[in-house]
């Protein structure tokens, strides 16, 4: 990318050739770690993994972790990963006593690949769908990236009733793409190189962005993780193709700002500044303006991928707005 500003189904067989990839990189490190379990693990006779069909029948694949009695959180993952993306912030805070749930958006990780449907509006209704079958209540809400997207459109199409509090992280609104009434946003040129690498070699074009301005592992005497890399690459692999190609139009030409305007929550923005991907003046300052009962946290020197860089900070930031 330019560095520019449960149970068994077909798509579980194509997950398991990339886990194999995957342990076969990590059995080439020194590490040992220990398998996975194949059946979906059980908390107190809940279900911590299930599935739900949409109605249009889309199977979404979401994780439910932490007591069932806690305030709500729902975590909303960034192109082209999935829930896996937000495990250090689900078991930080489940552990703090709240009730932690990350769906894979349609098209994404382990939820099925339909070939329509892959816009922003159906990703929203989806989101709703997957409150309304928990029934939950009083929930914060929390977007990465484009799942920063979603969040607000959720808001814009739903409203705030079952809302108590929304986090945008690394978030793309109010919108990236520049266009005459959005002068600050980036050429389309930029997505455009998204689309041709995407189309010309997904896999390598997918660990290059997780090398280099993803995680700001081109920047000099950064520290790279290739265990992050691995993991990017991997669930970036575990979506769809047409699903993530679909996608990039999205993230990048989506106008966001009438559906901000709708926030009537408090409402985090983090963001860093020297985000590679989503920079901050198109995006967190811009949208910290729109937002009436806004807070934002801007983090010197932070990539985009911020939620495992400095996950620290993420996550304490994260519970002090949740409990204040």
């Amino acid at each position: 990318m330019p560095s520019t500003p449960a149970g068994d189904s077909p798509n579980l067989s194509r997950r398991n050739v990339l886990a194999t990839a995957a342990s076969a990189a990590v059995a080439a490190s020194t590490l040992t770690v220990p398998a996975a379990a194949s059946a979906a693990p059980t908390n107190k006779g809940n279900n911590t993994v299930a599935t739900l069909t949409t109605r249009d029948g889309v199977e979404l694949y979401y994780k439910d972790w932490g007591p069932r009695t806690g305030q709500p959180i729902v975590f909303s993952h960034g192109w082209p990963l999935n829930s896996d993306s937000w495990e250090s912030q689900m078991l930080f805070l489940a552990d703090h006593g709240y009730r932690c749930i990350a769906h894979d958006r349609r098209g994404h990780g382990r939820s099925s690949q339909p070939w329509d449907g892959n816009d922003m509006d159906h990703y929203a209704d989806d989101l709703a769908q997957l409150i309304e079958k928990l029934d939950l209540k009083n929930a914060v809400l929390i977007g990465f990236s484009t799942g920063g997207g979603e969040v607000a459109r959720y808001v814009g199409r739903h409203g705030t009733k079952r809302v108590a509090k929304l986090a945008l992280i690394s978030a793309v609104p109010p919108q990236m793409m520049k266009t005459a009434d959005y002068p600050d946003g980036l050429p389309k040129e930029v997505f455009d190189g998204i689309r041709a690498g995407s189309l010309q070699d997904r896999s390598q074009f997918y660990l290059n962005l997780a090398s280099g301005p993803f995680y700001g592992f081109n920047r000099p005497g950064a520290k790279v993780s290739q265990g992050l890399i691995n993991a990017w690459w991997m669930q970036g692999m575990m979506a769809g193709h047409k699903n993530t190609y679909d996608c990039i139009k999205q993230f990048s030409e989506t106008d966001f700002r009438g559906d901000l305007a709708k926030f009537d929550r408090p409402t985090l923005v983090i963001h860093g500044d020297d985000d590679q991907i989503v920079p901050i003046n198109a995006s967190a300052r811009a949208a910290a303006r729109l937002v009436k009962q806004s807070t934002l946290l801007v983090y010197p020197g932070a990539p985009h991928g911020l939620c495992d860089t400095h996950k620290d900070r993420v996550n304490n930031d994260l519970l002090a707005f949740i409990k204040g």
